[in-house]
């Protein structure tokens, strides 16, 4: 066993990277900004800086990205048109649960094989805090659009992004801003923008919740029918409005540019601006940001006119960023996509519906965490506390299983072979789990992590391993799973 005779010296605060491993420092701005390591990835931080990787990760149209843009047409209904799909559904042809299940498949294995990690990441972001869940009546015809809207804009300004879903119809859609009238106007939009989208709670009274619903009518679909959207002067409720200290007098019966000028006060907010930073402070640094650094991203927020990158800048560059290691535990999407990327799982076209690109919204879903699915407009929680119960942490132990045999999924995929794992003919075991520690963690084993992988094997860290071995034959899922069930592969 570990610290018995014959074990090589090992220093477990060994941080520079030796072979095919990054730095600490390296390891978490990437893995925060990433949906996990891969050699590939980890060759390209290497070869040019963690730094030099965010920042062109942050200008994602010079990210070649042909693996990640090869899934677009995959499922070829997510290209259909909002009638078609809904004469689809109505023929029963194939139901919009169905499309929206491809949705969030194309959105998962494009985490797993893209290499814009960045735009990916922000564009889950978005989509959770402009979120429109998939199972929401009729927007289906929609939402794969609303979410490629979002990706166009995801590292853009904020400004440009909140006009952009505010006026979309699949947000109209879900929360009723697309059947409403100046006669009849719904106010669901209108509070929602204030209370979960821009400035929150506590700031508006009932009387600019109406009227922020009154400068919002005119966004029209026509559901159950078409499903067309189009402006309609006819139906925009005209007359002065006042939504806290937002004043117009809207006179014009064309009530777009009123809604621009109207999402244009919102996203410029000082509490809008604070509301922005510390969702992204608690993504990407912990649960429980200190407010010095929120007021520091807020303010550079509405000194950059409300542009996203500067503030994702000053962010990796604080001392609070770099002190936060180990600090998120991954949702069941992050552990299932990061677990494709550390075992270098190749996914292929979907030819049947047990493929595997079809059997990862499975795994998610036993996870407890299927994409855009979250049945409130809030968003699923970006917290540690919802996804680190003892029932979330079984449900991964398992999946992690069944992806180190390569037992499940197994069609339309490639695993690693157990020999392949081997870094020579003839390996001491302590060096075997230093070497896939390496390849899977991307980090050096820790006298920890030997120990749990000799009483998961049985064996000693002297002990040779060769392709003959029982380990290979056999055991190797038991070594493997121990890595991925370990808090390095759990956490980013």
């Amino acid at each position: 066993m570990p610290g018995k005779k014959g074990r090589k010296p090992r220093d477990k605060k060994r941080e520079k990277p030796s072979r095919g491993i990054l730095s600490g420092a390296e390891r978490h701005l990437v893995t925060r900004f990433s949906y996990g390591l891969t050699k590939d990835l980890v060759r390209d931080v290497r070869r040019r800086g963690a730094d030099a990787w965010f920042a062109e990760q942050l200008s994602p149209g010079k990210v070649g990205d042909a693996a990640g843009q090869e899934v677009d047409g995959w499922w070829p209904s997510l290209q259909r048109s909002p009638l078609d799909l809904w004469q689809r559904t109505q023929s029963e042809v194939e139901p919009g649960w169905m499309v929206m299940e491809d949705y969030m498949r194309r959105a998962l294995v494009r985490r797993v094989r893209s290499r814009r990690q960045v735009l990916e990441v922000m564009t889950e972001l978005w989509e959770n805090h402009f979120h429109v869940p998939v199972a929401a009546d009729g927007v289906f015809t929609h939402r794969v659009a609303y979410g490629d809207a979002i990706r166009s804009r995801a590292l853009g300004k904020f400004s440009d992004l909140l006009f952009t879903v505010v006026t979309h119809p699949a947000l109209g859609i879900y929360l009723d801003n697309a059947t409403s009238t100046a006669s009849r106007p719904n106010e669901n939009l209108g509070r929602e923008l204030l209370e979960l989208h821009t400035v929150g709670r506590g700031l508006f009274t009932e009387a600019d919740v109406k009227d922020s619903a009154r400068i919002l009518t005119g966004w029209r679909v026509d559901v159950w029918k078409t499903f067309a959207a189009s402006y309609s002067p006819d139906a925009h409720a005209t007359g002065p409005v006042t939504v806290m200290g937002f004043s117009d007098p809207n006179r014009s019966a064309d009530g777009r540019e009123l809604t621009r000028r109207y999402t244009d006060y919102l996203a410029h907010h000082p509490a809008t601006a604070k509301r922005i930073a510390r969702r992204l402070a608690v993504k990407f640094v912990r649960d429980e940001p200190p407010q010095a650094l929120v007021d520091q991203l807020a303010k550079l927020y509405l000194q950059h006119d409300t542009a996203i990158v500067p503030v994702l800048k000053a962010l990796v560059a604080s001392p609070v960023f770099k002190a936060s290691r180990g600090t998120k535990v991954r949702d069941p999407a992050e552990d299932v996509v990061a677990t494709y990327r550390a075992l270098g799982v190749k996914l292929r076209r979907p030819a049947t519906h047990d493929s595997a690109a079809e059997a990862i919204l499975w795994q998610t879903d036993g996870l407890g965490g299927r994409p855009f699915s979250w049945s409130r407009p809030d968003g699923a929680p970006i917290t540690n506390a919802a996804w680190a119960s003892a029932g979330r942490m079984a449900a991964s132990f398992g999946m992690h299983w069944a992806m180190a045999g390569g037992w499940w999924p197994a069609k339309d995929v490639s695993y690693r072979s157990a020999r392949s794992w081997l870094p020579a003919k003839s390996v001491r075991f302590d060096d075997l789990v230093d070497h896939l520690s390496e390849r899977i963690l991307f980090r050096p084993a820790s006298n920890q992590m030997l120990k749990a992988c000799c009483q998961a094997t049985g064996l000693r860290p002297g002990t040779k391993i060769t392709k003959s071995h029982d380990l290979v034959a056999w055991g190797m899922p038991r070594l493997l799973v121990t890595l991925l069930d370990s808090p390095a592969h759990m956490t980013r």
